[in-house]
């Protein structure tokens, strides 16, 4: 890797800043003043200084984010705030994303990172990684809409996977639920719920794979995957 990109992709400034500290003899290599923005390193065996910090390299990113209603699961957008509008000037990357989407009202668990390859596995049907939604009916789900998930409902002309509806509470007009899905349909949470003749009023994601989203994160807030997470998530 060049090191100026290195220095870019380390956070301490743009390819043309980075070159600037490089010609100004800022920076060292394996304690050796380097002036070539050129010079070829690898991230993993050589020692990068700069003002006698050394710099680690991380390819990949992982952050746990509780998305608050209000704002859209993209990485850009011209109307409303993105989630990637809630990272700070310090930890945002312009190769960060989301992992799958939550509606634009919809809260809850979203992991943003640069890993692609375990985006795709996460997110493909094949793997059949759950996904867990609380959520607030107007309306009373029984055992009938418990025995419909099990076998899936008809959406857009396809059956969905069997989906788990686990009943925490209802009184005569409303219901609270936890919802199971193996998949992410558009808007699928919803339409299941609305196909039974009920209506969706609040939606949570909780849970993502092993991944669950813990209770003292703040809506709007995030923080970095443990390694156990991690871990949990790769299988």
């Amino acid at each position: 890797m060049r090191l100026d990109k290195f220095l870019a992709e380390v956070g301490l400034g743009s390819r043309k800043e980075v070159k600037q500290l490089i010609k100004k003899g800022q920076i060292k290599v394996n304690q050796q003043t380097e002036k070539s923005d050129k010079k070829q390193i690898d991230p993993e065996k050589d020692q990068v200084e700069y003002q006698g910090e050394i710099l680690h390299y991380q390819e990949f990113y992982y952050y746990l984010l509780h998305k608050p209603a209000g704002v859209v699961s993209a990485t850009e957008d011209k109307h409303d705030q993105t989630v990637m509008d809630l990272f700070s000037p310090t930890d945002y990357r312009s190769d960060l994303f989301p992992v799958g989407r939550l509606d634009k009202d919809t809260e809850g668990l979203l992991l943003i990172t640069n890993d692609g390859k375990l985006a795709h596995d996460l997110l493909s049907p094949k793997k059949h990684v759950e996904k867990e939604y609380f959520a607030k009916i107007a309306g009373v789900m029984t055992a009938e809409d418990q025995q419909r998930f099990v076998e899936g409902i008809m959406l857009d002309g396809e059956l969905t996977l069997p989906a788990e509806l686990i009943i925490d509470e209802t009184n005569s007009e409303t219901s609270q639920v936890r919802i199971i899905l193996h998949e992410g349909k558009f808007h699928q949470v919803k339409r299941m719920v609305k196909a039974c003749g009920k209506e969706v009023t609040y939606l949570k994601r909780i849970r993502m794979g092993e991944l669950t989203l813990p209770q003292a994160l703040a809506k709007g807030s995030y923080r970095p995957l443990t390694a156990d997470e991690l871990q949990g998530l790769k299988g």
